[in-house]
């Protein structure tokens, strides 16, 4: 599932970063110490152990499927047990990279497992998924299919043979590997589709056994900010969105890796033969880079053009023969799953799938994107628009959790059966003092912290500041931490429906809000920086819209104020953010500037996305604070700023009302919806809040 493959691969900022499976192998260098050069004399005549890792590597298997060298001091400090379990195992403990750590790591473990920050060892141990045995080695799933009495995974096996043969060119006998080409195994893994309970096969190549390649092996994907913006661009211009999915993706595409490798029993006949690797077989190191290069060679191709503020979105200037508009289409491309916006968006994937070939059933109007269901809805003005609905996804993680729970605990913890709110009344995680977790309930509490935090970003904003405040303890969680996620939950269950509606109308904006002065005095005739290499702007213009705000040294512990704003295009939430200052802040003023400044800069580096699309962004953005102090000041030029450590975020926000790029005004605070992400809110005051936000949540 691509919510799946998301949040396995990217944070919530679209960085890229990976789960560990399993470690796998390891290889000693040349820089490597030995033993006898671990123990060093000092001039005094006393002696000292040497503590270093140096020249040591282990090989990581990631939860997509490919696998990395990385180096034993990275793992040391990213994954101490794991290394230190594997060490043991592989009776490699005793080497003068491991025997001074060790033994005192595995002493220490369950304090240091719930210490270490951003565990990600997702991996568990199983033989069974959904009740259904998976297989380990294609002998294994031949076995269970005579046990069962059916031929299921043959089956499986067979369809991905079907699709993969062509990454392979068998030699014929006796002749050898090309000069300069590496050995490396392949090898099948098996899974269970969540959909169907359908079996799944897929034939993974041993990258970890190659050189890393000189080329780029990083893959890039569209980011969710992208999505949301061209799906209100879609409605806006009144245009048609289509999806597919690339059948059989990376084998599609060639590789310039020089492998070879022995054909294993599920050939059948060429079981045994020599080959050579000639396609992005999953595994290789640059089967993702490969694929990724052999798409945008298709969107050139087609005469899209790569947008520079994000490369996986591809325009193309078009004219709409019904009325003569011109505007930009757009394909959306996160790995092999693609999304069109064009007048005539069928033709465009009919084109596609000349050059790859794209799944029959996946092909038409979207239906699940992101984890969450896509579809048109129509407001009550009568306005057509775009929304994501990610209630299958909230609904399944609710019953994995109460799965987990009867399975695990034994009635220690349950979902509360009433949650009016994510968190119970008066509820303050920075001041819980209850009994820290075990390093197994401290992992799964990360686990659903890493679960909760996907559902914020396909649409649950009403629970991002309560996720981002539990975030906050994933290092040493403890029961109480636990149970306060175990109540949003509850939370989510009886409230799991929900509407994040992409409206594309226009806002009535009153300017009066709004003051026009000349500011050259004070800042001389600055402008707004305009991307020279922009595409000409097409299609309907867009205004922007901040609504931002600050919860005054929130946490009681450290005193640190938390920043909320969400950004509008024209009336559709595109991005919103739920975030502990970096500063402490001594005044509520100081801590409203912050704030603001954050805000202001996300709206400048989204006016340069709109912009390197072709949108035409003609007005400056709009922010909206409900503190009037602030607001007096980014308004009149003459307003002095008596707190000098306030100067930096003072005089940006100045600067940039003073180049036109936008002006402030404000808000009463009962009508801010930032507030939802400052503080924890109960009752009418929340329900209301969020209501302005999202649709059906409770109906």
């Amino acid at each position: 599932m691509i919510a799946q493959a998301m949040y396995e691969q990217c944070d919530p900022d679209g960085n890229q970063y990976m789960l560990l499976d399993q470690l796998v192998d390891h290889r000693k260098k040349d820089n490597a110490i030995s033993l006898t050069e671990q123990t060093v004399q000092r001039d005094n005549g006393r002696t000292y152990r040497r503590k270093t890792t140096a020249g040591w590597q282990i090989c990581c298997r990631w939860i997509d499927g490919s696998t990395t060298w990385e180096n034993l001091s990275d793992l040391k400090e990213s994954h101490p047990i794991e290394t230190a379990e594997y060490a043991v195992t592989h009776k490699i403990d005793h080497e003068p990279a491991f025997n001074w750590w060790v033994k005192h790591f595995l002493k220490k473990r369950d304090r240091i497992i719930s210490l270490v920050k951003r565990r990600n060892t997702r991996y568990l141990k199983r033989t069974h998924k959904f009740g259904i045995e998976v297989p380990k080695t294609v002998a294994e799933a031949l076995a269970l299919d005579r046990k069962n009495g059916n031929t299921l995974w043959a089956d499986a096996i067979a369809k991905e043979l079907k699709n993969v043969r062509v990454a392979f060119k068998i030699l014929p006998d006796g002749q050898p590997a090309p000069v300069g080409h590496q050995k490396i195994p392949c090898h099948m893994v098996f899974d269970i589709k969540m959909e169907d309970f359908r079996r799944k096969a897929r034939l993974v190549a041993g990258g970890h056994k190659t050189d890393a390649p000189a080329t780029i092996t990083y893959a890039s994907v569209v980011s969710r900010e992208t999505v949301r913006i061209a799906l209100t661009l879609a409605a806006l211009n009144d245009l048609e969105v289509k999806t597919g999915d690339v059948l059989n993706a990376y084998i599609t595409a060639p590789i310039t890796e020089k492998v070879w490798t022995i054909l294993g029993p599920e050939f059948g006949e060429d079981a045994g033969k020599t080959a050579v690797i000639v396609r992005a077989l999953y595994g290789l190191k640059s089967a993702g880079a490969a694929f990724r290069a052999h798409l945008a060679s298709c969107m050139r191709d087609l005469g899209y053009t790569s947008c520079k503020a994000d490369p996986d979105l591809w325009l193309k200037p078009e004219t709409r023969p019904d009325d003569g508009v011109r505007y930009y289409s757009y394909i959306l491309c996160y790995v092999d799953d693609i999304l069109c916006i064009h007048h005539d968006a069928m033709k465009v994937l009919d084109k596609i799938n000349k050059y790859l070939p794209l799944k029959p059933d996946s092909v038409g109007d979207p239906d699940m994107y992101l984890g969450a269901k896509l579809r048109q809805t129509q407001l009550p003005n009568g306005v057509w628009a775009w929304a994501l609905s990610p209630s299958k996804y909230v609904n399944q993680a609710v019953k994995n959790c109460e799965t987990h729970l009867k399975d695990n605990y034994d009635g220690k913890y349950s979902l509360p059966r009433k949650a009016e709110n994510p968190f119970r009344m008066d509820y303050e995680p920075e001041l819980d003092d209850s009994t820290p977790l075990d390093s197994k309930d401290a992992s799964y509490f990360q686990t659903l912290i890493g679960v909760m935090r996907w559902m914020v970003e396909i649409g649950r904003i009403d629970i991002a500041t309560e996720v981002s405040i539990l975030s906050s303890h994933l290092a040493y969680p403890r029961e109480g931490h636990l149970d306060a996620a175990l109540h949003i939950m509850g939370y989510l269950k009886a409230k799991h429906n929900s509407r994040l509606v992409f409206d594309p109308s226009y806002p009535d904006i009153d300017e009066t809000k709004f003051m026009d002065c000349d500011w050259k005095e004070f800042y001389g005739d600055v402008k707004e920086a305009i991307p020279h290499d922009a595409p000409e702007p097409l299609g309907k213009d867009v205004d922007l819209r901040l609504m931002v705000d600050s919860d005054h040294a929130g946490d009681k512990l450290t005193r640190r104020s938390r920043t909320g704003f969400l950004i509008f295009v024209n009336n559709a939430i595109v991005d919103w953010v739920s975030k502990k200052q970096p500063t402490i802040e001594s005044s509520v003023f100081g801590a409203e500037f912050v704030a603001m400044k954050h805000g202001m800069e996300k709206l400048r580096g989204l006016r340069y996305k709109l912009r390197m699309m072709g949108v035409p962004v003609v007005g400056p953005s709009y922010i909206f604070g409900d503190n009037m102090s602030v607001i007096n000041n980014t308004q009149r030029p003459e307003s002095v700023l008596k707190k000098k450590n306030n100067s930096i975020c003072y005089h940006a926000i100045r600067e940039s009302v003073a180049m036109g790029e936008c002006k402030t005004g404000h808000i009463k605070t009962e009508d801010n919806l930032a507030d939802l992400l400052t503080k924890v809110l109960y009752g009418s005051r929340r329900r209301r809040l969020v209501k302005d936000i999202l649709m059906d949540i409770f109906d």
